[in-house]
């Protein structure tokens, strides 16, 4: 009799046993699955933001372009000049496509590596007026590309002296702080420059360009 009650509580511990071991595998599978949702929802929500960024702007200028050529010891002097009104369009980018991060499952941390920088373009439209010259000193293809290369110029202090490189900057910011938002809601964290980003204002003040 003892026997078998011996051999039914060896029986009775092995199943015990099989099912302990049947539940912990399947709770670690269902930690893994898990993990792998989470990590797939952050790789989705970085694939979401990683988009080109683009802020417009238009600016406008009046200039007054001179030339003279002088012969005979500069006793003589052929002029030409013209007013010349520039509109252009500048576009400020920021293409996140190329952001570079590391996701760590184990410590749950998103790590920003890098941001690409800003790409400005300007492309203005240049109108001639009251254009005056002489066969002797005509307007030719290297003083359009002066033109064109002081108007560029004089747009790039503008530009510098505006508010659309910090707009843009702002914009971008908001596109990021997206990922800080789904990385606080899962209990993950955001790391830059090896410090912990806990705010938008962090974010914002870490994430200058």
């Amino acid at each position: 009799m003892q026997n078998l009650i011996k051999k039914i509580i060896g029986v009775g511990t092995i199943v015990l046993v099989i099912i302990l071991a049947f539940k912990y595998c399947q709770f670690k599978k269902d930690d893994d699955s898990s993990i792998d949702y989470n990590t797939n929802l952050i790789q989705q929500q970085i694939l979401n933001v990683g988009k080109l960024v683009v802020t417009e702007g238009h600016f406008s200028e009046v200039i007054t372009y001179k030339n003279q050529q002088k012969y005979l010891m500069n006793m003589i002097s052929f002029e030409k000049k013209a007013l010349i009104v520039v509109n252009a369009n500048v576009t400020v980018a920021y293409d996140l496509h190329k952001m570079k991060y590391d996701i760590d499952e184990k410590n749950k941390t998103i790590t920003i590596l890098s941001i690409p920088k800003e790409e400005i373009k300007i492309n203005p439209d240049i109108q001639f007026y009251d254009v005056e010259q002489s066969k002797l000193n005509p307007f030719t293809g290297d003083d359009y590309n002066k033109i064109n290369k002081s108007v560029k110029a004089n747009l790039a202090k503008k530009i510098e002296k505006s508010t659309l490189k910090t707009n843009a900057q702002n914009r971008l910011i908001s596109e990021l702080s997206k990922i800080l938002i789904m990385t606080n809601s899962m209990g993950w964290k955001l790391q830059y420059n090896g410090k912990t980003i806990e705010s938008e204002s962090e974010l914002n003040q870490d994430l200058k360009l």
